[in-house]
């Protein structure tokens, strides 16, 4: 008798730690940045992020742009999904990262944390 209550309480429990772990492992899954691929995706941030020190913007807002050659990848990559899901409010920055998906942000980021001047293979 205690095995058949049991054993419906033991499934939920089975299932449950199952879709856990195939729900974790999916989002542990990452994305890893190519740096060939992400020099193809720049053009856009380099009318801004590549003039030079101290460039500000005039629209919607002035604006300092920051300069990111050189960059930590990761930093890259949290800043535009932050951007993406409106945590960083800049409206032309939310546009351009609301249209890149995870892999074209992680190639971005390995674009610009490639050392300037060194080769992108």
């Amino acid at each position: 008798m205690a095995l058949k209550t049991l054993a419906p309480a033991m499934m939920k429990k089975v299932l449950f730690l199952a879709s856990l772990m195939l729900a974790a492992s999916a989002h542990a899954q990452n994305v890893v940045g190519n740096a060939a691929e992400g020099a193809k995706l720049v053009a856009t941030c380099q009318g801004c992020h590549n003039m030079g020190g101290g460039y500000r913007s005039s629209f919607p807002e002035i604006f300092a742009v920051p300069m990111i050659n050189g960059q930590n990848a990761q930093y890259i990559v949290d800043a535009l999904k932050e951007y993406k899901n409106g945590n960083r409010r800049f409206p032309t920055m939310r546009a351009i990262a609301a249209s890149l998906t995870d892999q074209q942000m992680a190639d971005i980021a390995a674009y610009y944390a490639t050392a300037k001047g060194q080769p992108i293979k």
